[in-house]
């Protein structure tokens, strides 16, 4: 398999390519998909044999016996991340949107306040508001181009009805893998203010050349209120599997979260425990390798385009495959520019604002999809704003 082979998802119940016509107006026949976040790509080969293999045997009952599938989640975080997992701090959600839900459900009572660094992952917000809590925004500093963070400001946002703070890490849509001081910086806010800390850490594999992500479970001092989030979904490009992993090390955490799971009879999906055991392998992780220097082609690729486009900044990635581009240079309104990008260039790509503060003048693209069409993207935002040249 090559990730420059073209796999036509139309038509194949594909969020991605069957939704865009409906939600942007973009043509499903002509269009760019480049708005959900997954990947075009088929997973390694590895995760399609052992489904392959459970077809074969073509009896699907309830999944017995999760050692191996643990040992499998164990294996990937020490050898991949430094990080030994114990094994009963393991917890299966029907991925990490749920996930999320989950902490917010078991950690929070309606009406507290949960705390978001914006811009942010929109699904957070969403999750947030619908259990009834109160999402507080804590924006982010764009630093020419580069996301920071202003504890000081933080500090004087808090009112003292806040329980909770979720930290993307490393960060989307911004891409940034975020450092050790930064990561402390977090933990001792979450200290300050009595929060439990979620970190959301899906990108976590999708790390750029010269850049390393740092576990928030290696910060010092935050284990009584840390709940880890990771998922073989976004590595792997498994995300219909819908199976996520929320790691709790915190025996009193743990216990509250159990709870939860137990009440609300959250049990996982055969297919995907079957798809993650496959994936955190050496295989896996040789594939991951190939993809991470393939994404980075891509993205330097589009970043070269899209910043020789007077008015366009594209923030530098250093995780995800997430572009995510400021167009706020060229002086409109979100609506012009969104129109350009999708009536003109035909291109599906979320809108900045449903990241929340900080996101109004953004749009964010997904570059995990093969390099021709990239480069046909490239061309046809080019073309797009050709008067500006």
């Amino acid at each position: 398999m090559s990730f420059d082979d073209i796999i036509d998802r139309r038509g194949t119940h594909c969020s991605k390519w069957d939704k865009m016509e409906a939600i942007y107006g973009v043509p499903a026949d002509t269009g760019i998909a480049m708005w959900v976040a997954d990947m075009d790509f088929r997973p390694p080969q590895v995760v399609q044999y052992a489904l392959q293999a459970q077809i074969d045997h073509g009896v699907h009952g309830y999944f017995g016996d999760d050692s191996e599938y643990l040992a499998a989640i164990q294996w990937w975080m020490e050898n991949r991340h430094g990080w030994k997992v114990d094994a009963e701090a393991i917890f299966t959600t029907h991925g990490l949107v749920n996930g999320t839900a989950m902490c917010v459900d078991a950690f929070t009572q309606p009406g507290d306040g949960v705390v978001l660094f914006t811009p942010v992952y929109h699904a957070f917000a969403r999750v947030i508001n619908a259990a009834e809590r109160r999402v507080v925004e804590c924006p982010l500093t764009n630093a020419s181009g580069r996301y920071e963070m202003d504890f000081d400001a933080y500090d004087a946002l808090m009112t003292g009805d806040e329980k909770m703070v979720i930290l993307c890490s490393p960060h989307n849509p911004g891409g940034r893998v975020w450092t050790r001081e930064e990561l402390q910086g977090v933990a001792d806010f979450a200290k300050r203010h009595d929060l439990v800390l979620v970190s959301d850490e899906i990108h976590h594999d999708l790390v750029m050349p010269g850049h390393k992500h740092i576990p928030m479970a290696q910060i010092d001092g935050i284990e009584d209120r840390l709940v880890m989030m990771t998922a073989t979904t976004k590595t792997f490009n498994i995300a219909g599997g819908h199976t996520g992993n929320v790691i709790i090390h915190d025996p009193k955490l743990r216990e509250r979260f159990a709870r939860r799971m137990a009440a609300l009879g959250v049990s996982a999906n055969s297919f995907g425990l079957i798809m993650a055991t496959a994936a955190y392998t050496p295989e896996g992780a040789a594939w991951v390798d190939e993809l991470t220097a393939y994404l980075d082609g891509n993205l330097r690729l589009f970043d070269e385009a899209v910043n020789a486009i007077p008015g366009l900044s594209s923030m530098p990635l250093e995780s995800t495959y997430l572009a995510w581009v400021d167009f706020s240079g060229t002086g409109m309104a979100p609506a012009e520019f969104q129109e350009r990008v999708e009536k003109s260039a035909a291109i599906a790509a979320n809108h900045g604002a449903t990241f929340g503060t900080g996101g109004e003048s953004f749009m964010r693209f997904n570059l995990a999809t093969p390099r021709a069409r990239v480069e046909e993207a490239c061309d046809r935002l080019v073309k797009a704003f050709s008067d500006l040249q």
